[in-house]
């Protein structure tokens, strides 16, 4: 295995231009991938530059325009063609490796955990699916006796409200599914994990209708990309 290229090496010239061993295709296929920068993968999404920087330069503007590949996996569409040199097509290409590789770690978490034991495992399941929505967006999952997940599904996209969050379209499909309880997720785009007054209100309100119709609320989860907040874990359930 060949050790990853120092990443402050730079060229100011054309790939195809580059000694074979030193270009990222090549030296993926020959070595695999983990000897690859992040720079030069990124470059190997991108596919080409411009006509003033080459892939991997294009891809370190990006890194150092973001900071992180963290920051940068969040970016939306428009952010990410205020670069020069990215426009839609490479937008769009960037788009998808991050969500595949978030599709990736969410179905590794669904194949790991059989039931849920604590709200962690819940966050680890939805946080790739949620994580990094722009919108927020409300879920809810059906458990049965042995804390299995029934089936899950969106009950609203946009600022979180007791008017939206309905108990009506929020039990419906327990009773149907006759779960022995359910779990609520939502997401926070600001990043912080921490509930709001609306949030407390809708909880308070599905408590009490789950009582009503004998169908527990286990836990109402806020996910954010890095972080998780269990009103379970708060005793505020």
């Amino acid at each position: 295995m060949a050790p990853k290229r120092i990443e402050q090496q730079t060229y100011q010239s054309r790939i195809t231009d580059w000694p074979e061993d030193e270009r990222p295709r090549e030296r993926l296929q020959k070595y695999g991938a983990d000897a690859v920068s992040s720079a030069e993968l990124l470059g190997i999404l991108l596919g080409q530059g411009t006509a003033r920087f080459n892939a991997v330069e294009l891809a370190r503007l990006l890194l150092n325009r973001f900071k992180s590949l963290e920051a940068l996996s969040m970016a939306s569409a428009t952010e990410l063609q205020e670069i020069p040199g990215i426009g839609p097509a490479k937008a769009v290409t960037l788009l998808a490796a991050f969500q595949l590789y978030r599709n990736l770690q969410q179905e590794k978490a669904e194949n790991e955990i059989i039931s849920f034991r604590n709200p962690a495992e819940v966050a680890k399941i939805y946080q790739p699916l949620l994580g990094n929505s722009k919108q927020e967006r409300f879920l809810v999952v059906l458990v049965n006796t042995a804390m299995q997940r029934i089936m899950d599904f969106e009950v609203s996209r946009g600022t979180l409200d007791s008017s939206v969050v309905h108990p009506r379209e929020v039990f419906r499909e327990a009773v149907k599914q006759a779960a022995k309880g359910i779990i609520v997720l939502h997401n926070h785009p600001s990043g912080q994990a921490f509930p709001s007054e609306a949030d407390l209100q809708v909880t308070k309100k599905l408590t009490e209708s789950g009582k009503i119709l004998g169908i527990e609320l286990f836990d109402h989860i806020i996910i954010t990309a890095t972080d998780f907040y269990s009103f379970k874990n708060n005793n505020q359930i």
